[in-house]
């Protein structure tokens, strides 16, 4: 189970468009900051009605579903282990709730338990909704500077990973029940080494990562008044959280509104010095506009913290592969595996690369490896229908082909 903390906008190849913070699961960051968002940060008036309106209320809510999961299904298995343990009990059992992940789109908690499946902001969501019910103590955690990268159209996302801890009651620590004083519940698993980056997060930011989350996906369906309307809902919830800042620089750029878009930028960057998407998307957009002496000392200090742009080698990679150049595409996304060991893409495109070499083994090995760390279930399928053409049985009867479009 792969987690994606979809996102943070930031410009692509060629600076066709900007990038912004969003997630299945999202990453730490700054705590320091104003209390109320910044006055003038709005633009109410440059936006319709949304289709989607935002309600904070509703990502916590328990659905009568719910309850009656846990009066049923987990309220005897309380009696036995205390209520910690059945609630962890009944989220890792497969034959209980039946988790799957699915970043498509970023759910309620009524919504994941619903369709049984979520991003990882989606699953924690969640689980803190049934925690909640059954008294049990929660926290937050976010995997901190380990962001990945993906792709939707040409807007480009930095994901993270946010988890729960669950602690005891203190009816069950009296009575003896739960052994553990307090367990972590991770929807994908964290690289080796990287445990001791867990940062805590409150209540407050996750919230606002749901809503930034949601404003991305909005975004990526075009639907603009929703999107700033949830964009602005993440920053009113949490006006400490970078990211919602960024997003919403965004929104205002692809509505033609550079003012409201530097403004939001530059306050991304006040909560976060570092704030990588920040620093691209307002060094390009000055640049765009001739200020390029004030986009230099920008775009400097975004060379000096990432070094290793993300999907360079990708795209020259997919080139090479689509103009049949095999060999090339192989060497470029090899090096760019090196920075994303795990990204569903860059197997799938190393796989394209393999089989016009004619190494079919390989091939297969990284379109299984595609479909394994593949982020929704719509991609699952499409990796397994490749997959199943290159079996030895479908392969024997195809045809080479030799080129990708």
């Amino acid at each position: 189970m792969n987690c994606d903390l979809r996102r943070r906008l930031t410009w692509v190849a060629m600076w066709a468009v900007a990038a912004l913070w969003v997630g299945g699961c999202a990453t730490a960051e700054p705590t320091s900051g104003p209390a109320q968002p910044t006055a003038g940060l709005f633009e109410d008036a440059a936006f319709g009605a949304p289709a989607h309106r935002p309600d904070a209320k509703a990502v916590f809510a328990l659905s009568p579903a719910m309850e009656r999961y846990l009066e049923h299904d987990v309220a005897k298995q309380i009696r036995q282990v205390g209520a910690q343990r059945a609630l962890v009990d009944a989220l890792h059992t497969k034959a209980q709730l039946r988790l799957d992940y699915d970043s498509e789109l970023t759910r309620t908690a009524a919504e994941a338990f619903d369709a049984r499946a979520g991003n990882c902001l989606s699953l924690v969501v969640m689980t803190a909704a049934l925690a909640k019910r059954l008294e049990l103590p929660i926290a937050y955690q976010a995997l901190v500077g380990h962001e990945t990268w993906s792709r939707s159209g040409d807007l480009s996302f930095v994901n993270g990973h946010v988890n729960i801890t669950v602690a005891k009651r203190l009816v069950d620590r009296v009575s003896g029940l739960d052994p553990d004083a307090q367990v972590r519940i991770d929807f994908g698993a964290i690289p080796m080494g990287r445990g001791q980056l867990l940062q805590l997060v409150s209540e407050a930011m996750i919230v606002s990562m749901f809503m930034n989350n949601r404003a991305a996906e909005y975004l990526v369906r075009g639907d603009f008044d929703s999107a700033y309307a949830h964009a602005r809902e993440a920053v009113v919830q949490d006006p400490r959280h970078a990211g919602a800042y960024n997003t919403l620089g965004v929104i205002y750029q692809r509505r033609a509104m550079p003012r409201a878009s530097e403004r939001a930028y530059r306050e991304a960057l006040r909560l976060d010095a570092d704030h990588r998407s920040a620093l691209m998307n307002l060094g390009r957009m000055l640049e765009l506009q001739g200020r390029d002496a004030e986009a230099a000392p920008l775009l400097a200090h975004l060379s000096r913290i990432e070094r290793n742009p993300p999907f360079a080698h990708f795209d020259r990679g997919v080139a090479a592969a689509r103009s049949g150049d095999f060999v090339t595409a192989r060497d470029e996304l090899l090096i760019e595996m090196r920075r994303d060991p795990d990204y569903h893409e860059f197997h799938f495109w190393l796989a394209v690369a393999l089989y016009g070499l004619g190494d079919t083994e390989q091939a297969r090995s990284h379109l299984a490896m595609a479909m394994k760390n593949s982020l929704t279930m719509r991609e699952q399928a499409l990796y397994a229908a490749k997959l199943r053409s290159l079996e030895p049985a479908a392969a024997s009867t195809a045809t080479p082909v030799r080129s990708v479009n």
